[in-house]
């Protein structure tokens, strides 16, 4: 018996204006934001025209895995479904049950372990199974930064990327890898033995700066902090770092968002808007790479990891180092989660 739908799980977005607000409200529930910080929020979206980049994104990538899997030998129907927006997990789980898929392997547009990236998902799914009327057999593939076509696609983007003028080696150069950043106890907490997410960011940052030909220096620092001030979160922030750098004698900075998959809101505004203009006042020249996004290398290489999984079936295998029940828990929250698949890795190579 194996995986009859593979189940592409995405943030979500607002697809219009009017869809603004009430999708902040979704995503930020439960967390006491008042409106009028909402409301300042979106106009991060209403300078998009109320569009989010993310569903597109998210569709071509289910769309380009799908052609993958087929070209694979492993033709799979890959459907996308939302945390914070339409369509939705349970109502997309619910038509799938309808129609009498029972067996279904969720991917999580998010490459590393954490509580977000990862077990929230599982949550998700979780709940939305405790409201069907059927049982579905619902397992998640397990982070996934490791594949080699995630660190040497981003390589690649930036060399493609990089100014010609721009010396890599040069002491004035610093190449600068972002992610999100968490609450520091969610980092701490994350993947089976703790500090998984800032490992594995650390990882993926040697892997490309080795791929490029080992830059003079370069750190991993973060962006898109949401919490409150008295909750420590992991740091530097971006626009921290830059003032270090400018002070430092840096003169040229290459920032490479190496913990999305897609160019969406946060990635815009948080480094072509926020970070190009801290780059402005401090005299430096700021290059951004592209996320991996639809990237061949990257494409190809997740859809082998899925359909060597499809292959396999569900099964109460163990998964590796990656990913199991309790990893990654929120100490606020006790979602029922759906478990992980068999892993096909587990270790950083």
């Amino acid at each position: 018996m194996t995986y009859e739908v593979v189940l592409l799980l995405g943030f979500g977005g607002p697809e219009g204006p009017d869809e603004v607000v009430p999708f902040l409200q979704r995503v930020t529930a439960g967390r006491g934001i008042p409106p009028e910080r909402l409301v300042e929020v979106g106009q991060h979206y209403f300078t998009l025209g109320g569009v989010s980049p993310i569903n597109a994104q998210n569709r071509a990538l289910r769309d380009a895995l799908a052609d993958a899997l087929a070209d694979a030998g492993r033709p799979i129907e890959v459907v996308l479904a939302n945390r914070n927006s339409a369509p939705f997990v349970a109502d997309v789980l619910a038509e799938l049950a309808e129609r009498g898929v029972r067996r279904v392997l969720g991917v999580a547009t998010a490459a590393y372990s954490g509580y977000s990236g990862c077990r929230q998902y599982r949550e998700d799914l979780g709940l939305a199974l405790a409201e069907l009327p059927v049982e579905l057999d619902v397992r998640k593939l397990p982070p996934y930064f490791d594949l080699p076509g995630f660190a040497g696609g981003m390589a690649e983007l930036l060399l493609q990327t990089l100014p010609p003028d721009i010396d890599l080696a040069a002491s004035t150069t610093r190449v600068v890898f972002t992610t999100h950043s968490v609450p520091t106890a969610m980092a701490q907490a994350s993947g089976p033995t703790g500090e998984a997410y800032l490992a594995q960011h650390r990882w993926v940052a040697g892997r490309i700066a080795a791929a490029i030909g080992a830059p003079a220096s370069w750190d991993v620092v973060f962006q898109s902090r949401s919490g409150p001030p008295s909750v420590p979160w992991l740091e530097p922030d971006v626009n921290d770092a830059l003032a270090e750098y400018a002070a430092a004698g840096v003169r040229d900075v290459v920032l490479v968002p190496i913990g999305f998959l897609s160019d969406h809101v946060e990635v815009i505004w948080d480094l072509d808007t926020q970070a190009a203009q801290t780059a402005t006042e401090l005299g430096l020249r700021l290059v951004r790479t592209p996320t991996i996004g639809t990237h061949p290398g990257f494409v190809a290489d997740l859809a082998a990891r899925i359909a060597a999984v499809v292959a396999v079936g569900p099964t109460e295998a163990a998964v590796g180092e990656l990913c199991h029940g309790d990893c990654c828990r929120n100490p606020r929250s006790q979602a029922p989660v759906v478990p992980g698949c068999a892993s096909t890795t587990g270790e950083l190579r």
